[in-house]
């Protein structure tokens, strides 16, 4: 399949730049995978399409603040990483900019101690594809505590606008400490509207997904068959999956909070094709049309970028032409898209 056949006309005036005061203000476009009808609704309408007895399946990763800008230490020049992923110890997969001027043994400083030294240094020890840099890390103190003062939030190159609440690009139940990007489906839920839905019965799961490079990198392939996805750690507790064996025994369906979930949740059904198990591991699992979904039966996310591999994903679970009718409607329409903006729900 041709990768062309996911692109669609986006004006940059509907990439929303900021998050809405109320995270629940959002609004919200239905698709039935059955039969393609589409509707629009305010997000709290989202109570209308689920029941007692459906189990929410959350992504609980937290983003950590993973741009750094610092300077060379040998000319001054400016340089960025964005850390992706932890290999081990203080070794780091990263982007840097400008990867060209990054070679190995180059070295970045970040920050300035009461004596002058550099708070944290990083040293380049090997060099990847498109700007990827592993990166080893030389620093006094704590880690996450040095991260925590020097790093700025990955927010997504479309994204112009200063974010000055870090929590905003957090999920409300966000709690384990690694993604390189937040989940963004789950932006729309407040506790309190989390209780309404537990509240009607429905059962909230969660699961963690780190999200790494692959949300960084575009679809350079001409055909979809061609791409390789980046791998991404995951985790599913025993609790989850004694909860949505229960949820199949009861009849009731399992809801994906956002691709990063339905990705996870994808995973391990293919890894244990006779009931859904606690694990854990790396996926570079890619969903695309003619893929059979295993273990979901609903999707809660947010409006993509064209050409991505959420798209197809999406694709993959209602139809190509039904997700392409719904974007063009959602154009029509003026939904804002992306990591700040409305959100979809496919059942």
């Amino acid at each position: 399949m041709n990768v062309e056949q996911y692109d669609f006309n986006l004006p940059d005036k509907l990439i929303a730049q900021t998050p809405l005061a109320d995270r629940t203000a959002s609004r919200l476009l239905t698709l039935d995978k059955a039969t393609g009808e589409i509707r629009d609704h305010a997000f709290r309408d989202l109570k209308q399409y689920l029941q007692a007895g459906d189990t929410l399946v959350v992504n609980d990763t937290r983003v950590i603040p993973a741009r750094l800008l610092g300077l060379k230490e040998d000319t001054g020049a400016k340089a960025e990483l964005l850390l992706l992923k932890q290999l081990h110890g203080d070794t780091w997969e990263t982007l840097a900019k400008p990867a060209k001027k990054l070679k190995v043994g180059a070295v970045i400083v970040f920050g300035s101690g009461e004596d002058g030294e550099p708070l944290l240094r990083a040293v380049v020890e090997d060099e990847g594809e498109m700007g990827g840099r592993t990166i080893r890390f030389q620093y006094d103190g704590i880690f996450q505590e040095l991260l925590d003062r020097l790093g700025e939030m990955p927010l997504p190159p479309y994204i112009k606008e200063r974010l000055d609440d870090r929590e905003r690009y957090q999920t409300v139940y966000s709690r384990q400490s690694g993604s390189a990007a937040a989940p963004t489906a789950g932006l729309h839920f407040t506790e309190e509207f989390l209780q309404e839905l537990q509240e009607m019965g429905v059962e909230v799961a969660p699961l963690t997904l780190h999200v790494g490079l692959g949300t960084f990198r575009p679809i350079s392939a001409d055909t979809i068959e061609e791409h390789v996805m980046h791998s991404e750690y995951y985790e599913l507790s025993e609790a989850t999956a004694a909860k949505l064996q229960q949820t199949r025994e009861r009849g009731g369906r399992i809801v994906a909070v956002g691709t990063t979930s339905a990705r996870t949740l994808e995973t391990v059904a293919n890894r244990f094709p006779d009931g859904l198990q606690a694990c854990s591991g790396w996926t570079d699992i890619f969903i695309y049309p003619g893929y059979q979904f295993r273990a979901v039966d609903a999707l809660l996310t947010n409006f993509h970028l064209p050409k991505s591999t959420l798209v197809m994903l999406v694709s993959a679970l209602a139809g190509r032409d039904a997700v392409l009718n719904a974007y063009k409607h959602a154009v029509r329409e003026e939904y804002r898209f992306f990591s700040f903006g409305d959100a979809m729900f496919i059942y």
